[in-house]
This record gives C-alpha cells, structure tokens and sequence, in this order.
C-alpha cells in the first residue's frame, strides 16, 4: 500500500474517454453541442417565464427552478469536460473536486426536489382545481424552493466534509471527467464505510424519497382522471402531465442506469462507464427544454415570440 498524503496537497487526475484519447477532439463536437443546447435552451425557457405575464403562474415558476438547476448542472462539468477534450487539462486540486462535487450532487438534488414540486402542482391542478390558487401562492412557491436548498445543503455538507477526513493514496486517477462521489472515495488508503453510509442515506433521503412521493402523486391522479365520466375530458386532464412524466423520465432513467453500472457493471469496459456517467449530466438539462417548448403550448408560444422579436 502507497503511503498516505494529506488531502490539502492532492491532485486528482480526471478522465476523458478511455481507450478513445486520440479521438477527444472529435468527441468534443457532440458534447459541445449539447452543453450549448443546455445552456441556450434553459436560459430561453427561464428569460420567456420572467418576462411574459401570462407565464407568472405556479407551474412556470416550478419550470423556472427546473431551468435554473439544470443551468447549474451544466456549469458544474462545463469547464473540467471540454477542458478534457480541448486542451488534456487532467489535474484538479482537492478542494476544486470537492466544490464541484458538491454543486453536482446540489443539483441533482434541487432538480429531484423540484420534480417533486411539479408532481404536487399537477395533483392539486386535477384533485383539486378549485383550491388550486389558494394552495399553491407565490409564498408557498417561495417557501418550497427554500426548503429544497436547505435540503440540498444540509444533506451534501457532511457527505462531502467527510470526505476531508480521509487519507489518499499515490493514485490519485478518477475515473471521469469530473469529481464524482464513490470515484473520490474509491482512492482512498482509510474506512470508508461512514462516508459510504452517509452518502447512500443522503441520496435516499432526497432523490430517493422524492422518487416514491412522485410515484404516489401519479397513482392519486390516475385514479382522479379516471373517476371523470368523459374520456375526451380524461384525456385533456391528463395531457397536461405529459411534459413532467418525460422530465421525470429523463432524469430518474440516466440516474438509475448509473448506480446499476457502477455496482453491477464492473466488468464492463471503462468508457461505457464513462459515457453512462456523462449522459446522466447531459440529458436532463438538454432535453427538459425542448420537452417543455414542444409539448407545453403556452412555453412554445412565448419562445417563438421571443425568438421573433429577435429577428425583428
């Protein structure tokens, strides 16, 4: 066993593709592409419900908050990926991998909260239409957003601060592109049981609980749709959940199909695990914007007339 170095004086090496080195430039392309797709479309979705009155409803200001962590999960491997692909920048101090592990793993959690958000908005839209406004005030938004960074805080700060109280050894190789929370402690010489039993409860007890309540929100509404005699009315009731079941999809499926690769695909070669993790922080903040502007009328039409306006 290497001898142990202190965490201030740790340089952790990211990874790009294994195996695929010669080809980062070329690799870069689609993932430029889509951090620009990201990062235009969440701020096209967030400057449309600001500046539009007819947005200033409970559901857009929910589409804001979704907008707004995905902007920030972009941000948070923007710099470390492309820096990979463009220039071979590998090297990141101790105390910058854990920054941008926690804004990562911050995120994420903000983005489950706020699904979570949505779920309820839809519920109380279809149970309960006509306590919706009273429910659902602009200080009850406010106070669910709060909630949900307080949250996010309170459940990361010990999980990454634990990580200071570890020594590493002489390999200090991660295997992606950014600072990734079992990747870091994997390198470590000491226990890491504690951390591990912190992490696994900080994740259940946010992402995993707000997956359950999700669950339970749409079991409630399928069973208010179908208590409504007239199937052209079900149908209309329903699609508007359509956007927020494909948002919960595209989060939750890449979310899952990583835990499962890291602790069941370990023979599996090294860029699947690479690619797998990437597309977990890719395609939520990618795709949320042209689910909404596509299948939500009112997000489409206020694109279009800002878009418009631009050209004009």
């Amino acid at each position: 066993m290497g001898s142990n170095i202190t965490s201030t004086s740790i340089i952790f090496l990211l990874t790009g593709v294994p195996g695929l080195e010669a080809f980062h430039t070329w690799i870069s392309i689609p993932f430029c592409f889509l951090y620009v797709t990201a990062l235009s479309g969440n701020s096209l979705i967030l400057f449309a419900i600001i500046t539009q009155p007819s947005l200033h409803e409970p559901m857009y200001y929910f589409l804001s908050m979704l907008s707004t962590t995905d902007l920030g999960l972009s941000i948070s491997t923007l710099v470390t990926m492309l820096g990979i692909f463009w220039f071979n920048l590998r090297e990141i101090s101790f105390n910058a991998c854990l920054s941008q592990m926690f804004f990562i793993k911050f995120f994420t959690v903000m983005e489950s909260s706020v699904l979570l958000a949505m779920a309820f908005d839809r519920f109380v839209a279809i149970s309960n239409p006509l306590r919706y406004a009273i429910v659902l005030t602009d200080s009850r938004i406010v106070q669910i957003g709060v909630a949900s960074v307080i949250r996010g805080i309170l459940m990361l700060t010990t999980m990454v601060a634990l990580l200071t109280k570890l020594s590493y050894c002489h390999n200090h190789v991660l295997h992606h592109s950014y600072c990734f929370h079992p990747d870091v402690m994997r390198l470590s010489c000491t226990d890491t049981r504690i951390n591990s039993a912190v992490g696994l409860t900080a994740m259940f007890s946010t992402v995993g609980v707000d997956s359950v309540l999700i669950l339970l929100s749409y079991v409630l509404i399928i069973r208010t749709v179908l208590s409504i005699a007239s199937p052209e009315e079900r149908k209309k009731t329903f699609s508007t959940c359509v956007s927020h079941i494909v948002a919960v999809a595209v989060f939750y499926i890449p979310l899952i199909t990583l835990s499962f690769v890291h602790r069941f695909g370990k023979q599996a070669p090294a860029y699947v695990h690479t690619m797998v993790a990437n597309t977990y922080l890719l395609i939520p903040p990618v795709m949320n914007p042209i689910i909404y502007s596509v299948k939500t009328k009112q997000i489409r039409r206020a694109v279009i007339k800002i878009l418009h306006s631009k050209e004009t």
